[in-house]
């Protein structure tokens, strides 16, 4: 008599297994980050004299690769790298003291990180002058609106490119819907957060377009994996966009504030693009955003062509099945 499990016995077994599995992986990617948050090569600014910048970018490059030091000639050139999104901030060193340049909008927490480092090293019975110089919006001071709008945006993406493959749709028809989806979700996402919310400030139709964008990039891959390899690609694509993707954006705090290598990764991911994308746009002019954009068309236009793909094939299986089955059937007679 067999000893092998039953087929439904085998797949109760894997269930049992793998619910806690991706449970603890969820845990993992979602509270380790965020239980680790520290300046880890953090760019920021110095400017003034010499010598005094001199001492004061000692004593930031102490701190053991938490900051990445720039030395500038005056507080014109710090306060453009601010905005350019070349450093989070930087310190004025003047003959009043010293001066903290901050950006709030590109992360506020980095920004309250900065001021106590600044206050610490400052000379005792001094305090710090502090200039937001792209301050974020007062209707999201925070930035609480925008991290929470980065796993939102994932899902619809999910749920987008499941459907377009449980769904049947292949080829062209599967990639008009998804430009057209996503289009949709840009403008609606733009609606809520620039309109009504307030939370984004730029030009909104551009917030629009990153918006649809994000969302195709995350769609596309769904619906791609799932064009070619089934519903496990389906569930491989949400589980790396969904379980890495979000807790890995750094949208809530700063790339450079989680642990090596995940603010890296996380910037190669759809949503972790997408939050830096959304910044520069609509806080910074568009500065600092060629490399997220293009990180997400990347990401888009891979999942489009496997999404092609994927129905190409199933067309060319379809058609060869009654060709072989007429190679090999025998004539009557």
């Amino acid at each position: 008599m067999s000893a092998t499990p039953a087929p439904h016995a085998r797949r109760m077994i894997a269930v049992v297994v793998l619910v806690p599995l991706v449970v603890a992986l969820a845990l993992w990617a979602f509270a380790w980050p965020a239980a680790r948050v520290a300046p880890r090569d953090l760019p920021v600014g110095v400017a003034g004299p010499t010598a005094a910048t001199a001492q004061l970018e000692h004593r930031l490059e102490r701190q053991e690769g938490a900051f990445d030091v720039h030395r500038y000639a005056d507080e014109n050139a710090a306060r453009q790298a601010v905005e350019d999104r070349t450093v989070y901030g930087a310190v004025v060193l003047t003959g009043h003291g010293p001066e903290l340049l901050t950006a709030s909008a590109a992360s506020p927490l980095v920004a309250q990180l900065l001021r106590q480092a600044v206050a610490e090293q400052a000379p005792e019975g001094t305090t710090p002058k502090v200039t937001d110089v792209v301050a974020a919006p007062e209707d999201d001071p925070r930035g609480a609106a925008l991290g929470a709008r980065v796993l939102p945006l994932s899902l619809a993406g999910v749920a987008m490119g499941a459907l377009i493959v449980l769904g049947g749709l292949r080829g062209g028809r599967a990639v008009a819907v998804l430009v057209g989806a996503t289009g949709l979700v840009g403008v609606v996402g733009a609606a809520l957060a620039h309109s009504w919310l307030g939370v984004l400030t730029g030009d909104w139709w551009t917030e629009a377009g990153v918006l649809a964008l994000a969302a195709l990039a995350v769609g596309g891959t769904v619906a791609g994996l799932g064009s070619l390899i089934g519903p496990a690609g389906i569930g491989l694509a949400s589980g790396v966009v969904v379980l890495l993707g979000n807790p890995f954006s750094g949208a809530a705090s700063a790339p450079q504030l989680l642990p090596e290598p995940v603010g890296v990764l996380g910037q190669w991911l759809p949503p972790g693009a997408g939050a830096t994308l959304i910044r520069s746009v609509s806080y910074f002019d568009g500065a600092a955003a060629a490399g997220p954009a293009l990180t997400l068309t990347v990401w888009a236009v891979l999942g489009l062509a496997a999404v092609a793909l994927g129905g190409a094939l199933r067309t060319r299986a379809v058609a060869s099945t009654p060709a072989a089955a007429a190679h090999h059937a025998v004539p009557a007679g």
